[in-house]
């Protein structure tokens, strides 16, 4: 392989998409004949989502966020060397979702992969990303794009699944600079896989082929199993920040921007209140978006950028959670 020394992946633009399809808590109150438009409201700050047409999938939602994130930095789809789609909800179980968004846009010259670490998956594929520039100058140019389609896996039935997740795309284009400080920074990736059995889709691939009893069981459906310690995320998001701050010799404190998973309001603004953040520097997309996975940091990052909060020389940590229970982080200088 090519190493290079000096080099940094700098986040040149970023894209988002969310379906046109868009349903309130009421909805949900409707349909399962109960308020529970209240408990989300008050606990996890989700008041609408939008999911996928039925004639819909997660190609489709990462195909406008990538073109978008590419029209806004100026660089044509056959100028990308590689493609990342972070998802655990693929267009296929084979091949891959990545290739055929390449096949889409017309992305002549980039590899492809897709990266499946659920919700924690964007940061992941933004980390592989930053480290395939810095250490290859074969790769200048690599979109990374978290697509999330969950509306196809959940039952109906089930309040517990059924009112959060969302469907969404999110897109950042990574390119390579030299003499700069700016750019990819340091990362963190954790997993606690004890919890692999508490959450998931646990039918449709070779442990559990569909059959029409596990079509009749829902198996084939998300399903949580468990539910997960109060704190693993504050405790575990926490840890992160520290961790990457002493990387980088910041307090937590100074970065000024946290960009985390978008599931329950109370862990991000606890994990802040840990760190002596104020709360207000963690850009929040729940509300009118539900959960989306892995686009929910990426569609995050995307609309506070665009809206200016984000600015160029800031200081950003991106944490993400998700089954398996897996982990990541990531720090940049935009």
């Amino acid at each position: 392989m090519q190493t290079a020394t000096g080099r940094r992946a700098l986040i040149t633009a970023t894209g988002s998409y969310a379906p046109t399809r868009e349903l309130p808590n009421s909805y949900f109150n409707e349909l399962l004949g109960e308020d529970v438009d209240t408990w989300l409201c008050q606990n996890v700050n989700i008041h609408a989502r939008r999911w996928c047409a039925d004639d819909e999938s997660v190609a489709d939602l990462c195909e406008h966020a990538a073109r978008q994130a590419l029209d806004r930095a100026g660089v044509r789809p056959d100028e990308l060397d590689l493609l990342i789609v972070a998802t655990d909800t693929p267009e296929y179980v084979s091949p891959s979702t990545a290739a055929v968004l390449q096949h889409r846009l017309g992305a002549t010259g980039a590899g492809t992969f897709d990266l499946n670490a659920a919700c924690a998956g964007f940061v992941t594929a933004l980390d592989v990303a930053a480290k395939y520039i810095t250490s290859d100058t074969r790769y200048n140019r690599v979109l990374v794009i978290g697509g999330y389609a969950m509306s196809k896996y959940l039952d109906m039935s089930d309040k517990k699944t059924v009112t959060l997740f969302a469907d969404g795309a999110g897109a950042v284009l990574l390119t390579s600079a030299e003499h700069t400080n700016r750019g990819f920074l340091t990362s963190r990736l954790h997993t606690e896989g004890q919890y692999t059995g508490w959450m998931g889709i646990y039918a449709g691939a070779t442990h559990q082929p569909l059959t029409a009893d596990v079509l009749a069981r829902n198996d084939h459906k998300l399903k949580f199993i468990h539910r997960f310690p109060k704190e693993i995320n504050p405790d575990i998001w926490t840890r992160l920040a520290k961790e990457m701050g002493a990387d980088i010799n910041v307090c937590p404190c100074e970065v000024d921007h946290y960009v985390m998973t978008q599931l329950n309001i109370h862990a991000i603004h606890e994990t802040l209140d840990r760190l002596g953040v104020p709360r207000e520097r963690a850009p929040l997309i729940m509300r009118e978006f539900g959960y989306t996975g892995s686009a929910a940091i990426p569609m995050a990052l995307d609309k506070a950028v665009t809206a200016g909060d984000i600015k160029e020389n800031d200081l950003i940590f991106l944490i993400g959670s998700g089954g398996g229970l897996a982990f990541a982080g990531a720090a940049f200088r935009m």
